[in-house]
């Protein structure tokens, strides 16, 4: 059972560099992405463009028609004005609906592009990173990181580049008007921005950190839900209540640092705003009274500060969506950029047939003959070997984190056809031994060798190809028994699916369910019993037509009555075929080929179930019941 993760948070990494790179998504739609920019722009403009327009409307129409008196003044010229004004309203609130519109679909794009990405590299991430990494964890990436970074891409990039726009551009029209006022206006801003700076690095670095716990919590949720029973039977509830309490507060901690650093950003340059704005409208005032400035010129210059401040404040109103996309899009980035399983594999598995000479050749129809291709980087030549299941481990050295060796100098071979089973204690390195002949795992020193190859020249797809696997652990998909059995090999057909399953013993039992073969699975097969679990776990397998078979304590789920009955279409299923078999019950290995014991990741003893009972060995005391597997 798991215990909160006590560590420290990792440290902030670039922010800069993870917005550019969410930018370069966007990009990669450019037909969505292009007008966005355009129409934000028009809307910007139009709003810019209007705070102009009052001062063309105070000193060239109002002024002068006031000092001729109402009376006599020519009203003509300002309804044209007023007519070009609302004008240019309307096309601004257009194009805001145009690109309000245009970003729903882009952030939707984009973020199926990049939960694409997300679940491409996850599917080629290696086994060792899902062994340090929890499931709640993995799943809170998908979900809740993915969705920080959608609400932020459908509402606040569209509002953070209008207000940067906005910003620009009515910075160039204060200067174009005053650059006295500008003066007065940058001293403002600046003493703003040294707020916002301040304050925002305290804030991204608490919403790191609550994204961060978020997926701690998630992800001890997710195995506590999963081991309910465990913890009901051993009484455990307090103690997960305990242990979920920390990371709860933990999580609590995080997110009240990061909502009250967020929270306090607005109001604090909310008011300052008006500090600036009064500091402006004051020395505007004096610049007019010494007839320096016109009394439209200042009134524009003070539209402008309230149009430049007020992006300013929805800035830091969006800095909690800001910063939270961007501290989820950090974790997604951060499984993306994980080292995909390696594969420098050269060798792979094709269809073949004999020539007319006898030799083996590659064809493309399904022959029911594999054959390993072999391309020779020396010279570029090509040979065929037929795929036999020939497996031999020659003084192979292991360890799973490169420091605790777990296998020892081990040399084991398994001719084609031979049953050969590994027995021994918890930890022996029994499965480990099969987790390296399917490439889960790269060995430190020696070799393995398939058929004759070294397993690290044959391609990692090909290679588990021709191996099958019943895990102890099973585990069924959503969806019909049928497709579950054909999870196997996807060109089974109905006939091969029920062929597996006789073969398994387990068509007796799927013709008992309420549809049969189309009887739909939920919930990991949750209406079914273990041991029917295990037993289409072992029909995928048999569906696949191996050469080799490896049996990970199969028959561990299944009562005695039932490993009778499909003790003869097991032995069917291993015929011809080289099988590796876990197993603890002795019971099931009596009549394999060669029984190997292993201890501390060596190999002890080999030989048959007679050899091995005559040695009066470790195995003659785990049969006779002087030594008990642990």
């Amino acid at each position: 059972m798991a215990k909160p993760n006590k560590n420290k948070y990792a440290k902030p990494k670039n922010t800069k560099k993870t917005f550019f790179r969410l930018l370069s998504y966007l990009a990669k739609q450019k037909w969505l992405l292009l007008p966005v920019f355009l129409l934000v722009a028009l809307s910007t403009a139009g709003m810019v463009s209007a705070s102009y327009f009052l001062k063309v409307l105070i000193d060239d129409y109002l002024t002068p028609m006031i000092s001729v008196g109402l009376a006599n003044a020519d009203f003509t010229p300002l309804f044209k004005l007023l007519g070009v004004m609302a004008t240019v309203f309307l096309l601004s609130a257009l194009a805001s609906y145009g690109y309000a519109r245009i970003m729903l679909q882009l952030s939707q794009s984009t973020v199926k592009l990049l939960r694409h990405d997300l679940f491409e590299a996850t599917e080629a991430l290696p086994i060792s990173y899902f062994d340090t990494h929890t499931h709640g964890d993995m799943m809170s990436r998908f979900t809740n990181d993915v969705d920080t970074v959608r609400n932020f891409l459908s509402t606040g990039f569209v509002q953070t580049l209008s207000s940067l726009l906005s910003i620009l551009s009515t910075s160039i029209m204060m200067l174009v008007l005053s650059w006295r006022l500008s003066i007065v206006m940058a001293v403002g801003v600046l003493c703003m921005s040294l707020i916002i700076r301040f304050l925002g690095k305290k804030s991204a670095r608490y919403f790191r950190k609550q994204q961060a716990a978020l997926g701690k919590a998630n992800g001890f949720i997710e195995e506590m839900i999963e081991g309910q029973k465990v913890i009901k039977v051993f009484n455990h509830e307090k103690k997960s209540q305990e242990d979920f309490k920390e990371l709860n507060e933990a999580l609590r901690h995080a997110a009240t640092n990061a909502a009250t650093f967020g929270s306090i950003l607005w109001p604090i340059v909310g008011n300052f705003s008006h500090l600036v704005y009064t500091l402006v409208a004051v020395s505007g005032g004096a610049f007019v009274i010494g007839n320096v400035l016109t009394i439209g010129t200042v009134a524009s210059f003070l539209q402008y500060t309230r149009s430049f401040i007020d992006p300013l404040v929805n800035l830091t109103q969006q800095f909690n969506n800001i910063l939270s996309a961007l501290a989820g899009a950090e974790r997604i980035f951060d499984v993306i950029d994980q080292k995909a399983e390696l594969d420098d594999g050269y060798v792979t598995l094709v269809n073949a047939r004999y020539s007319a000479n006898g030799t083996l050749e590659e064809c493309k129809e399904h022959t029911g003959i594999w054959a390993w291709k072999h391309i020779h980087q020396e010279d570029g030549s090509v040979t065929y070997k037929k795929l036999e299941g020939d497996v031999q481990f020659e003084h192979v050295h292991f360890s799973y984190d490169g420091k605790k060796e777990i296998l020892h100098d081990v040399s084991l071979y398994a001719k084609p056809g031979q049953k050969i089973a590994l027995v021994g204690s918890t930890g022996a390195g029994k499965t480990t031994i099969t987790n390296l002949l399917n490439r889960f795992y790269e060995i430190e020193s020696g070799k393995i060798r398939y058929d004759g190859i070294n397993i690290q020249k044959i391609k990692k797809d090909d290679l588990r190809r021709s191996l099958s696997t019943v895990l102890q652990d099973t585990h069924l998909f959503t969806g019909t028994v049928e497709e579950n059995i054909r999870y196997g090999n996807l060109d089974a057909t109905r006939e091969d699916v029920i062929a597996a399953a006789k073969l398994s013993g387990a068509d007796d039992f799927i013709r008992h369910l309420p549809e049969g073969y189309d009887t739909v699975i939920t919930g990991d097969g949750s209406n079914l019993s273990q041991g029917q679990r295990q037993l289409l776990a072992i029909a995928r397998a048999a569906v696949v037509d191996p050469p080799v078979l490896i049996l990970d304590e199969a028959t561990s789920s299944i009562d005695t009555r039932t490993e009778s009955i499909i003790e003869k279409g097991m032995d069917r299923l291993m015929q011809g075929r080289t099988v590796f078999v876990i197993a603890h019950r002795l019971s099931t290995v009596r009549n394999a080929n060669a029984i190997l014991v292993l201890e501390n990741g060596r190999v002890i003893e080999r030989g048959d179930h007679e050899d091995l009972l005559s040695q009066k060995g470790r195995y003659y005391k785990l049969y006779t019941g002087q030594f008990e597997l642990s």
